[in-house]
């Protein structure tokens, strides 16, 4: 290269130019070495950490398993928290907790915050949902939590974690959190558990009786092992779907698992689900943004030969899932303020789909038809209905679903009343084959639909009545 370097220099006149190519030159050879050398180190450190990582999960079941002298969960951390752990508080700290409190206290009300500061809550994954998640249910007065989670914090998880730093890099993210957390809430009883769920562990990890389990895995099996386990044993568990790959606040929605759509990660759990007899009954937080934007992140050639070895664990996907930092916050605060409610008993009814123009467009049209065969001397069209209100009264009056069945399937707009002249508050949402056969019945209304079903329309469109004086 010297050789080189002479022949250009002579070539080129120039000193000066001499000295800047070697330089340049010497660059590129250091660089080429730095770069060859931590690549070596990083494959090396990635196989001897999975192979530690391994040796722990083997251990973990047996006797003999105990901590390493430095590791880094502490004996405080291992305490157990159940739904029964006393919690010690003074007066003076009481008051400041009741000022600390004083907003939500406004909004639950006396019975509903001693509900939720009696309350026991488990979180399971403590990442960029799961931190948010739990940071928002200490802050807003959950006493007793336990967070669960094996993996360490890293320099590129900071920018979705709720509480970790640099200074937390290469610690567990759940002694991160429960550092925060006594910064927030020192009275408060927080379990920080470094361990991989599984079904084998699941019995231990989620003892205690929780009143609520927020499943904030990202691992496909897991997660279903999770979602099973609570649903045989009747815990209350709200389950967290990909927040990867997705960027538009406006579609993260709350529903029931059989009624999601537009989300991939939602239908594979949803068919794993099926596998097992679970039809519906588990509440998910998703989105219905299509994840076409962005793309994983390719595998390097060097990761192409042997990519398990770059995995965190055995059967953990490889490949990085591009993550905007605000959208697992968005999942996490939304799955928080759901378990609050419920924990509070505050009546939210979260709807299961949201921005279906075309449908209301079509139920406008519909519903038209139908308006037009009630001639005028029997009440007639007299009130047209624009598409915002037809979606209007699917969403808010009737949330989503048919009056009759629940169905969220083909869904229409028709008189209830067919004597009485047609309004928001004589409109009700059916599906299409309901609605048909409404308009063929004759005589009391009474003769026909259960008492119940009765009942709760007659008091959903007394809602509106008065709604629509606001309208």
């Amino acid at each position: 290269m010297s050789v080189y370097l002479e022949k250009l220099s002579r070539a080129l006149g120039d000193t000066r130019v001499q000295l800047v190519t070697t330089a340049v030159a010497a660059s590129a050879v250091t660089a080429s070495v730095m770069w060859g050398t931590r690549k070596a180190r990083r494959t090396r450190q990635t196989r001897r950490l999975k192979h530690d990582a391994e040796d722990m999960l083997s251990l973990e079941d047996s006797d003999e398993f105990s901590l390493p002298s430095d590791s880094h969960a502490s004996t405080e951390s291992l305490v157990a928290v159940t739904k029964h752990t006393p919690v010690q508080l003074s007066p003076n700290e009481e008051l400041l907790i009741q000022e600390q409190l004083a907003r939500h206290y406004v909004f639950f009300g006396q019975e509903g915050m001693a509900k939720v500061r009696d309350s026991f809550v488990v979180v399971v994954g403590a990442g960029g949902v799961g931190s948010w998640a739990a940071l928002m249910l200490l802050r807003s007065g959950v006493q007793r939590i336990r967070v669960i989670d094996f993996d360490q914090v890293t320099l590129s998880s900071l920018n979705r974690h709720a509480a970790a730093t640099r200074a937390n890099v290469g610690t567990p993210k759940v002694d991160a959190l429960k550092q925060s957390f006594a910064d927030i809430a020192p009275h408060a009883m927080v379990e920080a558990r470094v361990a991989l769920f599984s079904a084998a562990t699941a019995g231990d990890l989620l003892a205690g009786e929780p009143d609520y389990v927020l499943d904030c895995i990202d691992n496909m099996d897991t997660k279903t092992d999770l979602l099973e386990f609570c649903k045989k044993h009747n815990l209350e568990v709200i389950s967290a779907m990909g927040a990867g790959m997705k960027s538009d606040p406006s579609r993260v929605q709350i529903a029931d698992i059989s009624d999601t759509f537009e989300d991939p990660m939602s239908r594979a759990v949803r068919r794993r689900l099926k596998l097992r007899g679970i039809m519906s009954g588990v509440k998910v937080v998703y989105s219905t943004e299509k994840p076409g934007k962005v793309q994983l992140l390719s595998l390097a050639e060097s990761q192409k030969d042997e990519p398990g070895d770059f995995s965190v664990l055995p059967d953990f996907r490889v490949r990085i899932v591009p993550v905007l930092g605000t959208m697992p916050a968005m999942f996490g605060v939304a799955m928080a303020t759901h378990v609050l409610t419920e924990l509070a008993g505050f009546p939210t009814e979260p709807l299961p789909v949201k921005g279906r123009h075309a449908l209301y467009n079509r139920v406008q049209c519909d519903l038209g038809v139908r308006e037009a065969k009630i001639p005028p001397e029997a009440g007639g069209p007299r009130m047209q209905m624009r598409a915002d209100d037809c979606g209007y009264m699917i969403e808010e009056i009737w949330r989503g679903r048919s009056a009759i069945s629940g169905s969220i399937e083909r869904l229409a707009l028709t008189r209830w009343r067919r004597d009485q002249p047609m309004a928001t508050y004589n409109c009700v949402c059916m599906t299409k084959p309901e609605a048909d056969r409404h308009e063929k019945l004759t005589g009391s209304l009474e003769h026909h639909y259960p008492a119940e079903t009765l009942e709760y329309i007659e008091r959903r469109l007394d809602e509106e009545k008065q709604l629509s004086k606001w309208r």
